[in-house]
């Protein structure tokens, strides 16, 4: 035990030291026997990888984000901001192996540590790209139909990744019919603000649900006019999602058509005060 609270130590420090210099966040990584950490700092756990099973979402805000299924069941190009340690790049790889997907990430030494994770190489359907999110998102050249927003340093959401602009660009970056997704913290004292945000860019077309552990939320924002989704679109794509993934899509589904409930009943009562 003593020796992996010093190990730890350690590497804090030098991440401590690495701050102090200006320089990236420097990522570490804590192995035990069965699985593969990456942090930033001490408090808080960036990715995890079963090294039995590498293409497994571990974590459960990574399983709820899989919920843009339900708004996009068959992508053609996937986005996501922010690499860690790949965790829903390697499973959409796996599971839906004829998208096109594309991991932005600003840190190199992130992307240095992608052969710990077991992050697939570069080819013709999957590609790592050393950018700044916020600058991919600006550039509408190539249209995408997901976008997954993962990108935290360590002091949480960094500015850049959650502007007015930056969410007004998503959408523009988007197709029609294209959904982003975004992990939140609950506690974000600038939460609600990052919400709100959303909304405006994404004409209130977004829907919050709860992760499967505490502390996370996911914002789903959709471009189109099929929102919110009907109760028998969710039950039809539950049918046919469920068989080809090996998590609990159904939890998200239900959560969506909950929020969605709420949502068309808030409008209604909305319209007999008026």
């Amino acid at each position: 035990m003593n020796k992996v609270v010093n190990q730890l130590k350690d590497l804090q420090q030098r991440h401590q030291e690495a701050a102090a210099k200006g320089l990236p966040d420097m990522p570490f990584i804590y192995e035990e026997n069965t699985t593969l950490t990456m942090h930033f700092d001490m408090h808080s756990v960036q990715s995890v990888m079963r090294k039995d099973d590498s293409e497994r979402l571990v974590l459960g805000y990574t399983r709820t984000m899989m919920g843009f299924l339900f708004f996009h069941p068959e992508p053609e190009r996937i986005a996501m901001i922010g690499l860690g340690g790949g965790s829903l790049a390697k499973y959409c790889v796996k599971y839906l192996p004829d998208t096109h997907f594309t991991a932005v990430e600003v840190n190199e030494k992130v992307i240095a540590l992608r052969d710990k994770f077991r992050i697939p190489s570069d080819n013709e359907k999957f590609r790592v790209l050393q950018a700044d999110g916020a600058d991919y998102v600006a550039n509408r050249s190539e249209k995408i139909d997901v976008l997954l927003v993962d990108g935290f340093n360590e002091d949480g959401h960094p500015a850049k990744l959650c502007s007015a602009g930056f969410y007004d660009n998503c959408y523009a970056k988007l197709r029609n019919g294209g959904v982003m997704a975004v992990n939140l913290l609950a506690n974000d004292l600038k939460y609600g603000t990052y919400t709100s945000r959303m909304r405006d860019s994404f004409d209130d077309k977004v829907v919050v649900v709860d992760a499967e552990e505490h502390g996370n939320k996911i914002a789903f924002a959709y471009k189109g006019n099929n929102f919110p989704l009907a109760k028998g679109t969710l039950l039809e794509r539950i049918r046919q999602l469920g068989p080809k993934h090996p998590i609990p899509l159904h939890n998200t589904a239900h959560k969506i058509m909950q929020r969605s409930t709420e949502r068309i009943t808030h409008a209604e009562l909305e319209k007999t005060r008026g």
